[in-house]
């Protein structure tokens, strides 16, 4: 329900693992196979060899320093602001307000209801259930228009159809109170405290 990017979360964070997972295999290799060790040793002479022949070759006029500092400090900088931006796509979608309405029938004015309301009354409403391992409510902005998103974690051996019915009921008292129907997702979800698998309901 969220403007997150998942697609390009997920490939970057697995090309960061094989990354990761390449660079643990070399280790294990240099630490347990000693022809492994004798070709890093020879690769890595001749790469710092050629980098000090490339830094010669590319000082900078009236200079020792090599223009190649210079470029891996552009490339730098322009990698920090690709990383700002993308880490402030994270979460984006998140609202404020779960009715923000004018009406001058009556009086002029702007009715506006919070939802940390909605979020609140209803985390109190599902507190007490001995057959939830956990409840998250929040608040989000899906084309224009505000909607809940209720995660929660039931218990080992707990319906989810049961278990949905009963949150739809509850949201549906609070379309009541708030005189407004709300869109939903609610996310019934396995993890360590649930063994089975999750199930999801659009209202």
């Amino acid at each position: 329900m969220n403007g997150t990017p998942h697609v390009l979360n997920r490939i970057l964070i697995g090309i960061l693992g094989l990354k990761l997972f390449a660079v643990g295999i070399l280790l294990v290799l240099l630490a347990t196979v000693p022809a492994v060790g004798s070709w890093w040793r020879s690769w890595s002479t001749g790469v710092w060899e050629h980098a000090k022949y490339l830094s010669e070759q590319t000082r900078i006029p009236g200079r020792e320093e090599s223009w190649l500092w210079v470029a891996a400090l552009v490339v730098l900088i322009v990698l920090i602001v690709l990383m700002v931006a993308w880490v402030s796509q994270q979460g984006k979608g998140r609202a404020n307000l779960i009715v923000s309405d004018y009406d001058d029938r009556r009086t002029a004015g702007d009715v506006r209801i919070g939802g940390n309301l909605a979020e609140q009354a209803l985390k109190a409403a599902l507190a007490d259930r001995p057959d939830l391992a956990g409840v998250t409510v929040a608040t989000y902005e899906v084309r224009g228009r505000p909607g809940l998103r209720i995660r929660v974690q039931p218990r080992q051996g707990v319906s989810p159809h049961t278990l949905a019915a009963d949150v739809s009921r509850l949201v549906e008292a609070l379309d009541v109170v708030v005189g407004r129907r709300t869109p939903v997702l609610i996310h019934i979800g396995a993890g360590a405290r649930a063994r089975f698998s999750k199930a999801e309901r659009v209202r």
